[in-house]
């Protein structure tokens, strides 16, 4: 696959750049967004002239904002199963032997918070917002959404963001660990652009078992993940979940209990 239509592939100096491409609806993703992005890390994680990877959306208001709900039939379209496509490339943003940035450049949420936490390092705009919004919308992410969000910025504070879904600022989410560094907003290219040439003056092989070896301790959440996308899928198709996508459609505060 080499002609994208919901994302840009670019490289440059040494860094290939993937871009969500899906600006007027705030970079959400649907399966053919995963599909390509799933291509595209495959294509430059396994490119030996390529030295960092930045992760980044269209625009100035929105880095990601998840699952595109308009195409949330159990599965944001795809290939089915809304398991298979986010869990695979929520793995592959780990497994390659690249680091990958997060360039956050506006709102962080629900699914587009996951692939922060998931990204090897993340810079952003003090513009940017965080959040998960699973439980108001009939959703969850299982596994590194959650499981690895705590191991990331503490217990405490990972349930405070499920269970609560407020929205955090770029420097809350410095202070809770869960991005590296916060710029002004016209200063994030050359932040990031910073970043990515430190890291092309190291050794790539000695980054890419760093980078082995931070993941061994919690590649086990992969498992817990697998299982869990396998429930959500199930869950999916309940009368509880529809009400969370309907009250969200129909901008409505969702009455979840008269569906259990």
């Amino acid at each position: 696959m080499t002609d994208y239509t919901d994302i840009q592939y670019a490289v440059k100096d040494g860094v290939a750049t993937l871009c969500i491409n899906r600006p007027e609806k705030y970079n959400a993703f649907r399966g053919k967004t995963c599909d390509e992005l799933i291509d595209a890390l495959h294509r430059a994680g396994w490119d030996k002239s390529i030295g960092a990877i930045v992760l980044t959306g269209a625009g100035d208001k929105a880095f990601c904002t998840g699952g595109d709900q308009s195409a949330h039939d159990g599965g944001y379209d795809g290939r089915g199963v809304i398991g298979l496509p986010v869990e695979e490339l929520q793995g592959l943003i780990r497994e390659v032997p690249k680091p990958v940035i997060a360039r956050v450049n506006g709102f962080a949420i629900g699914g587009g918070n996951v692939l922060v936490t998931c990204c090897d390092l993340a810079i952003a705009s003090d513009k940017a917002v965080f959040g998960q919004v699973g439980p108001k919308v009939g959703s969850v992410d299982p596994g590194f959404g959650t499981a690895f969000l705590a191991r990331v910025i503490g217990e405490k504070k990972a349930r405070e963001i499920w269970y609560l879904c407020r929205r955090y600022s770029a420097q809350e989410a410095l202070a809770m660990g869960l991005v590296n560094a916060v710029v002004p907003h016209d200063q994030l290219d050359a932040e990031v652009e910073k970043w990515c040439a430190e890291i092309l003056e190291k050794s790539p092989t000695a980054i890419a078992i760093a980078k082995r070896s931070f993941n061994a301790d919690s590649d086990s959440i992969r498992g817990i993940a697998s299982l869990g996308m396998q429930a959500l899928a199930l869950y999916y198709n309940t009368p509880e979940s529809h009400e969370g996508v309907e009250a969200f459609l129909q901008k409505r505060k969702p009455n979840f209990r008269s569906k259990l």
